[in-house]
């Protein structure tokens, strides 16, 4: 590992979290050069919805490259593209009775953040955004703006501006009157950001009666009601997105991580036609927007969505979790989340850090996340089968006994 040490950048954290090399990977598995096999309940940050070398995806990118399929293209128009906009039309979109148009952004969350953002400014004329305490929106100083993480925010080295602050989950008391008043100081906003599962707040998760209430507060001010559905979308929480049933109406759903399907990068802004035409050819623009590889994954990806049975077992996985979690959590502690995204909120963030490194060192990647580090994060592959979800929940029942045990 001392080439990494020597060459790499000091800002590299996850490989402090996880100090090996890895070689190679199989749906829920990592192995590293040393041969050792570790179950991965961090998949990837949330990317890997299909697990590692997802076996559907591996075959139809070899038969795109051997065929000589574009694999960079801008945002002109190839077949892959078209394929996955048919596909994901198809299946995701119709079935809703949704006619969004599909934004294809920069490569990563963060990037499409900062599309919606600028889109909301421009339909709006207006400059400011209503963002949630412990929300993530990526790393870019727009979206850096609307998250809440000081350790983040104070790396940028300007200020971060534009961006109200209000406590997720609340209740809106107050604020109707607050900004409807000339005299408040608070400007109209131009959007409000809601994440309905806060991934790296700490899996804080959002009832259906506030997010109605926020949509509302947005609709009442001419503003855009804005879902990043980024890590908790793409099928984790037992549905494509994590609002399913809520009847939110969105005017902007950004996506990204598990859209791409494979591990390469993709990230799609869903925009309500009536916005949308707010952009002009080119306005906004980037060189990874039209990454042929993840087209063709995503669109495999698309066959999970076919019927409800994938969805039924990721549910069937997720209450086996909960079940788990809630046996292991010690006094005090708290289980959060939905679906196959959970959290056990340890309330100590030292603690929580014991417990990720006595994970790895007995063959599990588990990610810590929300204030402190103090959430142990649970984002395995959907697809991991049972016997490593049961081996990969009994290392960490394991480790949790053993730090919590009086020295």
């Amino acid at each position: 590992m001392d080439i990494f040490e020597r060459w790499e950048s000091n800002v590299r954290g996850y490989a402090r979290t996880y100090p090996t090399v890895f070689k190679s990977a199989s749906n829920a598995r990592q192995v590293d050069e040393n041969g050792k096999s570790y179950i991965d309940f961090f998949g990837g940050a949330g990317v890997l919805n299909f697990g590692h070398n997802n076996p559907k995806m591996k075959d139809a990118i070899i038969d795109f490259i051997q065929s000589d399929g574009i694999p960079h293209s801008l945002d002109t128009m190839t077949t892959t593209k078209r394929d996955f906009i048919e596909a994901f039309t198809e299946t995701i979109l119709k079935p809703r009775g949704w006619d969004y148009k599909m934004q294809f952004t920069g490569p990563t969350g963060t990037n499409a953040v900062e599309a919606a953002l600028k889109l909301a400014r421009k339909a709006t004329g207006r400059h400011r955004v209503i963002a949630f305490t412990n929300g993530f929106h990526g790393m870019t100083l727009g979206s850096l703006a609307a998250t809440a993480n000081s350790y983040f925010r104070n790396a940028a080295g300007v200020p971060l501006h534009y961006v109200d602050r209000l406590p997720f989950g609340h209740p809106l008391e107050g604020m109707e009157e607050t900004y409807s008043d000339g005299s408040s100081g608070y400007e109209p906003p131009a959007a409000i950001l809601v994440e309905p599962i806060q991934a790296e707040g700490g899996v804080n998760v959002a009832d259906e009666k506030w997010l109605k209430e926020i949509r509302q507060f947005a609709r009442d001010r001419g503003a855009l009601f804005i879902i990043d559905d980024i890590q908790a979308g793409c099928g984790r929480t037992g549905s494509y997105f994590s609002f399913d049933g809520m009847d939110l109406d969105p005017d902007i759903i950004t996506l990204a991580k598990g859209i791409g399907g494979f591990g390469t990068p993709l990230a799609m802004n869903l925009n309500k036609p009536e916005f949308d035409k707010h952009w002009s050819p080119g306005e906004h623009t980037g060189t990874f927007r039209g990454q042929g590889i993840s087209f063709v994954a995503g669109k495999v990806a698309m066959d999970y969505f076919k019927g409800d049975d994938f969805m039924k077992d990721v549910r069937r996985k997720g209450d086996i979790m909960q079940d788990r979690l809630k046996k292991m959590a010690g006094p005090g502690m708290e289980v959060r989340g939905k679906g196959m995204i959970l959290g056990i909120d340890t309330k100590d963030g030292a603690l929580a850090k014991k417990v990720v490194a006595e994970c790895f060192d007995k063959g599990l990647l588990l990610g810590g996340c929300g204030s402190e580090g103090r959430v142990g994060k649970l984002i395995p592959p959907l697809t991991i089968p049972d016997e490593d979800l049961k081996e990969g929940l009994d290392i960490l029942e394991a480790a949790m006994q053993s730090v919590m045990e009086p020295a």
